[in-house]
């Protein structure tokens, strides 16, 4: 079984490389006023860590009131 899990890790990470390098072309990010440019990979991997951090502390507090 550890060795199903690593082959998912390396899977992964091997559809993450090439998502980042097909994508690299620049696109911009505004939010309240704020400008980033950055490539398109980037923005997608700030948004994934984004989405795990309210996620989990979601879980957290909903979890902490049952």
């Amino acid at each position: 079984m550890r060795w199903f899990y690593l082959f998912i890790v390396i899977l992964f990470a091997a559809a993450t490389a090439i998502f980042a390098f097909q994508n690299l072309e620049l696109v911009t990010m505004t939010f309240l006023g704020f400008n980033l440019r950055a490539p398109l990979a980037v923005v997608a991997v700030i948004m994934y860590v984004l989405g795990a951090v309210t996620g989990g502390g979601l879980y957290a507090l909903l979890k902490r009131s049952y």
